[in-house]
């Protein structure tokens, strides 16, 4: 497509969503003093929760750990079946298949459903999360394996390696410093993501915040937002060194 052409649609699309989105800009001049009056009840934050709320951190922080790490071994098997390089249609597109599918499904869908299939607490978290990286992990997998070099890997093959050993000393060196980058930031991701997953049950901070909201406790909701700024922050700054890294 023509580079004038994209512009055009993109100039296009935006007009229509203005023309179309009804957004109700007349009701931004009163907002300014409703969400200061919001803000005003949250000051001073109660730091009397804060045991709680390390503890809510440290499950929330588990469950993006333990989502990671599942997604990660779930990941190796079917990014490796999804790789074009690697097996032939007949597997590798039924599998992309699959994993567009586990992608489009929103994470607060499937968090909602393990609930219900497992009950409360954070091992629905986990399964989410680990269900939901899954399927971008695997597709980041899988195009990584594609874009190395077929040099080394015809020169092991024409030495009689086997599939394996191709994967391991042919591939892998090559592609581990992308799937190194990936992994760590769908671990940032799945973090900031378990935040949201005690809002339905699924254990975590998340839990803490809709606690505290509902029941009007503003100055207990601002501990626990601090709280999850702080966390926010320090993956942040994990994430930058481990890609620094990497790198």
């Amino acid at each position: 497509m023509p580079r004038a052409v994209t512009w055009l649609v993109l100039a296009v699309a935006i007009l229509w969503s203005l023309g179309s989105a009804d957004m109700g800009l007349e009701k931004l001049p009163g907002a300014m003093a409703r969400l200061s009056e919001f803000l005003g009840r949250m000051l001073p934050p109660d730091m009397s929760i804060w045991p709680e709320v390390l503890q809510g951190m440290a499950e929330t922080l588990r469950i993006a750990i333990l989502g990671t790490f599942f997604a990660v071994l779930f990941s190796v098997v079917l990014g490796i079946l999804a790789a074009e390089t690697l097996v032939p249609p007949a597997i590798w597109r039924p599998v992309r298949s699959l994993l567009a599918i586990v992608r489009a499904i929103p994470l607060i869908l499937v968090a909602m459903l393990m609930v219900g299939a497992v009950g409360l607490g954070p091992l629905p978290g986990i399964l989410a999360v680990t269900f939901h990286a899954t399927g971008m992990l695997a597709k980041f997998y899988a195009e990584a394996i594609d874009t190395v070099s077929p040099e080394p890997v015809k020169a092991l093959e024409s030495a009689g390696a086997t599939r394996l050993q191709q994967l391991r000393w042919g591939i892998w060196p090559q592609m581990a410093p992308v799937v190194l980058r990936d992994t760590v930031f769908r671990f940032e991701l799945n973090l900031r993501e378990s935040l949201i997953l005690g809002i339905v049950g699924a254990g975590g901070i998340g839990l803490y915040v809709q606690t505290y909201v509902r029941s009007f406790q503003y100055d207990k909701a601002a501990t626990v937002t601090l709280a999850i700024i702080v966390l926010v922050l320090l993956s942040e700054t994990v994430n930058t060194a481990l890609q620094k890294r990497f790198s």
